[in-house]
This record gives C-alpha cells, structure tokens and sequence, in this order.
C-alpha cells in the first residue's frame, strides 16, 4: 500500500457509514497529510468473539478502502490475566477472516519505557502523583455524576516525593495494592473519568513477553492514546463505551505531543446478539467450570468456535457489512448471522446425502450384491462443481421421519402403499413393514420401477415427494452433533439478577451416533463444508478422523431471517 494516502473513493462513490464519512472529510481536508492508520488492539486475556469481528473488519476495512495502513496491537497491561496462548489464537482469528497487519505487530509493552518516561516528566511538571490511599478510598473519592470528588491528601505531595515514590514502586519495594499514580486533572470534573484518574498500579506477576522486568503497570486510558501517538494512528476506532473517555484520551496525547499530529478517536456502537453472551469473564467462566468443550465448543461466539462449526470467513464479513457501523446501541437477531452463514454456503458447499435417524429399506426386486452408481449434481448453483457417483444397493437407508406406517392427510413421504422418488434414483412403494418384538418399526420391504432410473417416470405418473438416502452397505458411518443456541433468552442483558447459568440451553448439543453419509464425504478434510440435503449445512469438526468422522451441523436450511424479510 502506498505510503502517501490520497485513495480516497472518487466523487460520487457510496460512503458506508459514518466513520467512513469522517475519514473521507479529514482526507479532504488534507489532515495528517492524507495518512490513514488505524489498529486493531485486543487485550490478550481471551479469545476472540463475534462482537470482535465487528471491530476486527472496521479496523482492517477502513485502511483497506482508503489505501492506508492497520497496526495489530496486543495491550498487554495486565500481566495477571493475559497469556501467549490468547496472542496466538488472536493472531489466528484476524488471519482467518482475512486481514493482514503485514510487518506492523505491536504490544504496549513495546512501549513500557517511553510511558514510563512520560509518567515521570508528568511528574515533574506536577499533573501526577503518587497516592498511598485503599482503592476502595480512592473510588469513594471520586464522587457521583452530580457530586464533585474529594481531593486527595497526597495530591500536593512534593515533585520530589513523588518521584522517589515512584521509583519505589517501579523497583518492586511496595506490594500490590499499596500505592498508584494518578494524574493530577480535576477532581470537580462533571466527567469522573477526568478526577484524577489512575495512571499506573502495582502487579507482582510475570509478564508474557517482559517477564518480571516490571512491577508497575499503565492503566489502559493511559496506555491507549499514546501507544496510538507512538505508531502514528490517525483514526483509532473505539467502541461506544469510550466515548466517555475520550477527553481523557485527548487530555494524555495534548501532554505527550510535541508536533500538531494528533490520533483522533472514533466511537462506534458494539455488537449485540440475540440468544448470545459477550461477556468475556463469562465465556472464561464457561470454559473454566466445563461447561462447554472449551473456546472453540462450536456453541461459543468465539471466532475460534463459529469457524469450528463451520462458519466461513465470507459469512461473517458480509454479516458485519448488513449490521452496518452506527452510533446506536441495540440488539441484532442472529438469525441475521445465520442467514449470512447460508447466503454463502448455499453458493460454495458440496452437496451430498446424510441420514441421521435411520430406518432400513431393502428394494425386493433389486438384485442382490449390486451396486450401481447414481449421477448426482455437486451444487446447483455452481455448474463448474460438476457431478459425483452415488452407489446404490438394494439396501438403503432413509430418515425415520419420512415414514409413517398410519399418516396423517398432506402426508406425502412415504407410507405402506405409497411410492416416492429416491433423489437421483428410482420410484420406490412401501409393501411391507417389518417390527421388533416391542413393535419398533426396524425394516421397510419395498419394490422400484426399473423404468424410473434417475427419478423420472417414463409414463408421466408423478409423485409428490423426492426422499434422500444412503446406500446401507456403501456408505461412511459418521457422528453428528447437532448445535442449538447456547442461552435459551433472547437478551440475556435484561435479566441482571439471574445467573448466567441459569439461562443455558439444555438442549444446546444432541449427539447422534451410527449417521450415514455417502462415500463421498471419506477422507474429507477437517472444515471442509458439506449441504446434507434436506438437512442443513455441516463441516466436518477437527476432532474427526478416518476412523471416527465427526460432522459438526452449521445451521440448518430454514432460514427465519429471510422468511422475516419477506412478509
């Protein structure tokens, strides 16, 4: 990408959203000489969610339109509950959904040393100090909206105090807890974020990368807006919530500045899912109190856990893209999401044949020991697909569900008497029905009509219903786990006083074992995704082997989403 930012769209070209509408202003206008440089910047104490995919395409996104830059930085202050293994599954995740920082791969604690620095020349000019007081005191401290704070007893402590102090602290002399820095603002501020906020406090663990070199660490208000001014970013994308904060921001990056660049911080409204925790400490709780596989349980809005049921790359931008960027919070469907994730499978996955609840159909007039191979078309919506070979035997399997020995009116699969067409195949009729001693239903005899090859009548009589099938000796036998939404409430946000756990799906994971699938699907790689018709869309889970296959279900084919839009 060019180094001088002029690529703006030309005149005329379709502004997305807001933010998009500031950047275009500021490159008219020429600001930071038509440079445009955002970050994405995680902290590293979890995975990656959903809600971060929103954030993750509107960092990358903007840069990419614009012709400008994106930085991937960890801030990495909190020593205590961050890990490399959340680095590298971040790392991962951006990747995945097709994003590239190229040689721009930053951490705050790059930057330890010159922010310490800054902390001590604001020492010296008198807008910091260190106070000796419990946090609990310090919180009491500060006020209400409509209460002015009370300044502290060691706000006028000497330069030199502080300064002593303050090296104590950075030697490790003190325990945690014991003293802080704070900037030294307003403590009558109607804005309680600027009453003398914290700027850096004791931690006595081992960091990731610094090791035990440090025993104080910055506050993320401190650390944010100048590890931005370091790197140069012009447009640092936040979400609402800062937005309150942001003349702390500014307040920081005006101390530090020494030439009129200045990062210029944007917020936007985050994402909200119905049926869907964010809650990061909750996800960890989760995955802590197993009560899910881990982070990529398939159940999880985790990245890692969308992409192991199956959810494309493509699908989840194209989601964020219909969610558009506004400054209004609120909550979206997910079956919006879930709609995207059928939108592009629909275009993209292999079709084949997969039965879950099985029931034997032995064709009597078929001859024995033979197996003939099927013509059967890849996907419909891509002729280049092509086609496969489906076998079929004499024996086969279908869905229990497509028969009923006593149906109702409208009832139009199959039944003693009835004839249906086997997708690909033949005209079947249902003769006999063949029960257990408890009176399971265990085998259907049936005959075909050799003149139906391929599922068409040569004499014009039609049928109203097309069956899938598998053939019960040519066939991959398959574990299927079929995934429903983790929490049972639409808006788990609305019910504060309940137990997050309380509001799990019991029914959130079926696991059916002795599935049959076509040949076709053996020695499929993990990922790879697969429209079982009539059943939905399915990958094949990490955890399968040739073996043991194991197909995750995506999302099944009925799509609530669409059917909303078109009433």
């Amino acid at each position: 990408m060019s180094e001088n930012m002029n690529n703006a769209p030309e005149s005329g070209a379709k502004t997305t959203n807001f933010i998009h509408q500031i950047v275009e202003n500021d490159l008219m206008e020429g600001r930071n000489n038509k440079r445009i440089h955002t970050r994405f910047p995680p902290e590293p104490n979890g995975y990656l969610h959903i809600g971060h995919a929103k954030a993750i395409c509107l960092d990358f996104g903007t840069a990419e339109k614009y012709g400008g830059k994106c930085n991937l930085r960890f801030d990495d202050t909190n020593p205590s509950k961050e890990d490399q293994e959340y680095v590298d599954s971040i790392q991962e995740d951006v990747r995945w959904l097709g994003f590239d920082w190229e040689d721009r791969l930053y951490y705050a604690s790059d930057n330890f040393d010159k922010l310490y620095e800054f902390a001590v020349e604001l020492i010296k000019r008198g807008k910091a100090y260190i106070d000796d007081q419990p946090a609990d005191v310090i919180s009491e401290q500060r006020g209400t909206p409509t209460r002015p704070g009370i300044e502290s007893p060691y706000r006028n402590r000497s330069v030199e105090e502080n300064l002593m102090l303050f090296e104590k602290m950075k030697a490790g002399e003190f325990p945690n807890g014991h003293c802080v820095l704070r900037a030294k603002i307003d403590m009558a501020s109607p804005n309680m974020h600027m009453r003398d906020p914290l700027m850096y406090r004791i931690i006595h663990a081992e960091h990731h990368r610094t090791g035990n070199k440090w025993s104080i660490y910055p506050m993320y208000d401190f650390a944010h807006g100048e590890c931005d001014y370091f790197e140069g970013i012009t447009h640092s994308l936040c979400t609402l919530e800062f937005e309150i904060h942001r003349p702390l921001y500014d307040w920081f990056v005006n101390e530090l500045a020494t030439s009129e660049y200045r990062p210029r911080q944007i917020e936007f409204s985050r994402l909200n899912l119905t049926y869907t925790m964010m809650s990061k400490r909750k996800l960890l709780q989760l995955v802590e109190e197993k009560l899910v596989s881990g982070w990529d349980d398939p159940r999880m809005p985790t990245i890692c856990g969308l992409r192991r049921r199956g959810y494309t790359p493509e699908s989840i931008r194209n989601f964020v893209e219909k969610v558009g960027i506004t400054k209004t919070e609120g909550i979206i469907d997910v079956a919006l999401l879930e709609h995207s994730v059928r939108e592009d499978l629909n275009k993209t996955a292999q079709r084949v044949m997969g039965v879950l609840n099985p029931i034997k159909v032995v064709i009597t007039n078929y001859p024995e020991g033979k197996v003939e191979m099927m013509e059967a078309i890849n996907n419909p919506e891509d002729e280049s697909m092509g086609t496969r070979q489906v076998p079929f035997t004499r024996e086969l399997y279908i869905e229990r569900e497509d028969f009923m020995e006593e149906p109702p009116k409208k009832f139009f699969r199959l039944s003693p008497g009835a004839e249906v067409r086997l997708r690909y195949a033949y005209f079947i009729t249902c003769n006999e029905v063949i029960k257990d001693e408890q009176g399971n239903i265990t085998e259907l005899r049936c005959t075909y009509d050799p003149a139906s090859y391929g599922g068409n009548s040569p004499d014009g009589r039609k049928v109203k219903a097309t069956l899938h099938w598998v053939s019960a000796t040519e066939n991959v036998e398959a574990e299927i786990r079929l995934y429903d939404r983790l929490l049972m409430v639409q808006d788990p946000s609305e019910y504060k006083d309940v137990d997050f756990r309380d509001m799990l799906n019991p029914e959130s994971l079926k696991v059916l074992k002795k599935c049959y699938i076509e040949p076709f699907v053996y020695n499929a790689k993990p990922l790879s995704h697969f429209q079982f018709e009539r059943m939905g869309y399915f990958c094949v889970d990490t955890s399968s082997t040739t073996e043991k296959m194991v197909f995750n279900r995506t999302v099944s084919l009925k799509d609530t989403w669409a059917k909303q839009q078109n009433q």
